[in-house]
């Protein structure tokens, strides 16, 4: 029999990830409220309010644990420095999508919570494969993707942003375990 975890917890070297909490809105809502980290996701938009991250918080808490699961990402010294989540979509598998701080970029932790979400996907879903994607003009993010173990698949899709207002293009790619 298989174990649903409603709030698990994953540590990294350097990070925690565990379920985004109450006390959490106001630090998600200042980092989120940059419209060059708004900009680079799909479903978040700009401005970024307090109102979005409380309903995020609950939106979170209420997900079905076996289709979806977002972390916050806290930083042991530094506290919450961005989330993660892995849901499932129309595609084959599910998918990855993660953001950082603006103030926190270039310092690994994408990376390193990716590789720790990877791991716990593996092992608590049992997930041979996940999906994710980045805008074409956020190279970055595709830099992550790849140091994480993910492979380009070839595929570029229009994928409509809130932050932006409009699509964008999204390069796929994909991990296998």
């Amino acid at each position: 029999m298989c174990v649903i975890e409603t709030s698990p917890v994953v540590e990294t070297r350097r990070l925690t990830l565990r379920a985004p909490a109450a006390q959490d809105a106001s630090r998600i809502a200042a980092m989120a409220n940059d419209a060059d980290v708004a900009r680079m996701t799909l479903r978040m938009p700009h401005p970024y309010r307090i109102d979005d991250a409380e309903a995020f918080v609950l939106q979170v808490a209420s997900q079905d644990p076996r289709k979806a699961v977002a972390f916050v990402i806290e930083h042991e010294d530094l506290g919450p420095v961005g989330v993660i989540g892995l849901f499932e979509t129309e595609d084959m598998a599910p998918e990855a999508g993660y953001w950082i701080g603006r103030q926190f970029w270039g310092r690994g932790f994408a990376t390193e919570a990716l590789e720790g979400a990877l791991v716990w996907a593996g092992k608590r879903w049992k997930r041979r494969a996940l999906m994710a994607g980045h805008f074409s003009d956020n190279p970055a993010s595709g830099r992550v993707l790849e140091k994480a173990g993910f492979l380009y698949t070839g595929e570029t899709r229009p994928a409509f942003s809130l932050a932006r207002g409009e699509e964008a293009q999204v390069r796929r790619m994909v991990w296998l375990a």
